[in-house]
């Protein structure tokens, strides 16, 4: 592309002796891009990935099951969109080793490609499960709608916490989570959620009415309504609300948002369903340094960033109400390890030891596609430590955050193949 009609787009390109291609977005006026029009045939270089609010509001980057759960530090789904159709074609198979909330599983089975995702926390496997399963639509609300009414008639006082917490687990366990659950929710919301979790038993679509469940119980902890992503501790007390702006009373009830969210996620389902293929999804609860995979196409994914996000934590309720297995101590990056220097140094080792896993899989000039906010410039590195070779670079600005957490920023998609 000449050089002027690279700086009409906006987009600045570059080569270094190394044969690194990357292409830098400083600004642009250009129409971005829409996910839609891009196949195998589009330039990298005229791709606009700058979306501001107005160009890609929230309800879209939350299109159907994309919004099931909240979850801090996830790409958005026109981004996958973009990769999945520009480096994949119907009928092949991707593989997420950072799977999250199940972003790039849920846009590839919309596009018929097969696809693969492995995660440490177990409530991620639970939540990308719920997503991307077939549904039989009638049956399903059926389900939901009488877990929700059963709940509404027989509403558990607080004296029954324990028994709901099941039988295979020890009294040590019950207390452990007794004193978590009681810390965290209103005597009354907590009864709401226990009665709710005593029924999810007698249904299929358990990992469904288990989203419903911790969707529900997010929102109903003791929390301030602004700091639903970090609180620190529980909320007793009136406060003023930044939200609202007023003053505002800590939740003491689960049952409006067991109602709003049933509701709410039986429409995302189905809508959902209305574009869902054929082609197959399979997730695993496993760590992605040691999992084993049959050849694969590709690989596109976001992993942890270095110290800043523990993603068990972020899910807290989840794990304490449905007796989820936590693996924390082998999240990669974790917020508690911090991001010292050898910290990263770990993290690199951590990461080149996954994508050299899966390397080994990938078909020959196949290409492996990370999302990363990378300002200590880790991925080059950890791209050579992997052995593949770093084939372009595409910087995006990322300025069409809304809410308290609004701050702009820059982020890298690296494209790297195998050799």
């Amino acid at each position: 592309m000449p050089h002027s009609q690279a700086t009409q787009l906006g987009l600045f390109i570059a080569s270094d002796t190394n044969e690194e291609k990357r292409v830098e977005v400083y600004h642009s006026d250009s129409v971005p891009t829409v996910a839609a029009e891009v196949d195998n045939e589009t330039p990298l270089e005229s791709l606009n990935l700058n979306w501001r609010e107005r160009e890609l509001p929230e309800k879209e980057r939350t299109k159907h099951v994309h919004r099931l759960h909240p979850y801090l530090g996830k790409f958005i789904p026109q981004l996958v969109e973009i990769f999945l159709r520009k480096y994949f074609t119907a009928g092949q198979t991707v593989v997420d080793p950072f799977a999250g909330s199940g972003t790039t599983l849920v846009q590839a089975n919309e596009l018929g490609i097969n696809s693969i995702g492995f995660d440490i926390s177990e409530f991620n496997t639970v939540l990308c499960r719920a997503k991307t399963a077939s549904y039989d639509i009638p049956k399903l609300r059926s389900e939901v709608l009488d877990v929700l009414h059963s709940t509404e008639s027989s509403r558990v006082r607080p004296a029954s916490w324990l028994p709901f917490f099941g039988s295979d687990e020890s009294n040590e366990e019950q207390l452990k989570h007794s004193k978590y659950l009681k810390e965290w929710f209103a005597p009354d919301a907590l009864a709401d959620l226990l009665s709710y979790r005593a029924f999810i038993k007698h249904y299929p679509d358990q990992d469904l009415l288990k989203v419903i469940l911790s969707r529900a119980a997010r929102s109903a902890r003791l929390t301030k309504h602004f700091d639903l992503d970090f609180p620190k501790k529980p909320q007793t007390e009136p406060y003023q609300c930044f939200k609202h702006s007023r003053v505002c009373k800590p939740t003491q009830d689960a049952m409006q948002f067991l109602r709003r969210y049933s509701l709410d996620s039986l429409k995302r389902i189905e809508q959902f369903s209305n574009l869902r293929t054929n082609a197959r999804v399979d997730i695993f609860h496993a760590d992605s340094r040691e999992i084993d995979v049959p050849e694969i196409d590709g690989v596109i994914t976001s992993p942890p960033y270095v110290g800043l996000i523990d993603y068990h934590q972020q899910h807290a309720y989840a794990y304490h109400l449905l007796g989820l297995e936590d693996r924390r101590g082998l999240e990669i990056g974790a917020a508690a390890q911090g991001s010292s220097v050898n910290a990263k140094k770990k993290y690199q080792e951590d990461i080149a030891a996954v994508f050299r896993r899966l390397a080994g899989k990938v078909k020959s000039g196949g290409r492996i596609i990370v999302v990363a906010g990378d300002r200590a410039n880790l991925y080059p590195e950890i791209a050579e430590m992997a052995n593949l070779e770093m084939e372009d670079v595409v910087t995006r600005h990322v300025n069409r955050r809304t809410g308290r957490r609004a701050n702009e920023f820059f982020e890298s998609v690296f494209i790297w193949r195998k050799p």
